[in-house]
């Protein structure tokens, strides 16, 4: 919705003479442009929200579309996703709100499954639906032909990220590189791919579902899958089904976002499900929030690695456990629920 502009008041600028052409174009005398839409003061103030909305994306919008549309819906000061999805894909989509964004990286750092088609007989130089042909071939590969050459993808490999990704080189994205019609060599990257199945075949495509980490390109998969088979392929249709602790049955649609946005918003501390929590006092809470460490005491304190702390249930800090202490990295303030550090 665009922003409403109020009528003229009285100290309205005054009309042109009769005969003279009013100017529309460039910037007024002063150097100073007209301020257009809502004057700055009478704007609605953003609000102070933190949690995570797990979005199913749609086919057709970019993440940063995605992020701005549940933004705007929450009418929130910060957001940001954890995990690009291309405009082609569907499916998970976490988006942070608020504090919630300080724990991006774990969900970032987290698994991912994917739900992928590969159309056999063409390979595209985006490598997928909306590239151009740069290979064709008449071979299709059988069932047992896809299901015999997959394990060659399973654990840790060597892979060359498609040309048109957001991987930088000398400080500009490959695919700015690639668009402008420079030739771009990406070096391969180690990635780890820890499940492939074929779920669906047929003589020109085959669908499979993907479990892998960090930085694997399912594009890529699809790409050497065809090379290898002989056939050539590329993705045609894709589809992410969770990244981290969030999974299809926990995501909501933008139109069911629209209907109701508390309903949908999850704790920031969902991030961390697979991070030791402890409880704190609330002295040592305050502490964690000056970016002090603390002593953890009792039988069930982590000893070593991760770990956040809560304080009356509130997520207070995150960072690692050294030798018994808690060394935090992240701090948050999530409301008057939460020690407040003195001054």
């Amino acid at each position: 919705m665009q922003d409403e502009i109020s009528s003229p008041s009285s100290d309205e600028a005054p009309q042109a003479p009769r005969g003279e052409a009013r100017r529309h174009d460039g910037p007024p005398r002063n150097g100073r442009r007209p301020q257009r839409g809502r004057p700055r003061h009478d704007r609605p103030k953003k609000n102070d929200v933190s949690g995570w909305v797990v979005l199913d994306k749609g086919v057709g919008i970019t993440s940063t579309q995605a992020v701005a549309i549940v933004k705007r819906l929450f009418n929130a000061k910060k957001a940001g996703h954890a995990g690009t999805l291309d405009p082609l894909a569907s499916g998970i989509l976490p988006i942070a709100l608020g504090e919630a964004t300080k724990t991006v990286p774990f969900v970032m750092d987290g698994r991912k499954a994917y739900r992928f088609e590969v159309s056999w007989g063409v390979e595209t130089d985006t490598d997928d639906a909306e590239g151009k042909p740069v290979a064709t071939s008449d071979e299709r590969p059988t069932r047992e032909a896809v299901e015999a050459a997959l394990p060659n993808f399973v654990g840790e490999i060597e892979q060359v990220p498609p040309r048109f990704s957001a991987i930088k080189i000398q400080g500009e994205r490959a695919y700015d590189l690639a668009r402008d019609g420079e030739v771009v060599e990406l070096v391969a990257r180690r990635v780890q791919i820890d499940h492939l199945s074929v779920i669906e075949h047929s003589g020109d495509r085959t669908v499979i579902a993907a479990e892998c980490g960090k930085g694997t390109y399912v594009r890529a998969l699809a790409r050497d899958l065809g090379r290898l088979l002989g056939c050539h392929g590329h993705v045609s249709a894709l589809r992410r089904t969770r990244v981290g602790p969030f999974e299809e049955a926990n995501a909501c649609s933008v139109e069911a976002l629209e209907e109701s946005t508390e309903a949908q918003l999850k704790p920031v501390e969902t991030a961390l499900d697979e991070v030791p929590a402890v409880a704190v006092s609330r002295d040592m809470g305050l502490r964690l929030m000056r970016g002090q460490p603390v002593i953890l005491r009792g039988q069930d304190a982590p000893m070593e690695g991760k770990a956040y702390a809560t304080c009356g249930g509130v997520l207070v800090a995150v960072g690692d456990v050294e030798r018994g202490e808690l060394v935090p990295h992240r701090v948050f303030h999530l409301g008057g629920t939460a020690p407040q550090p003195r001054n």
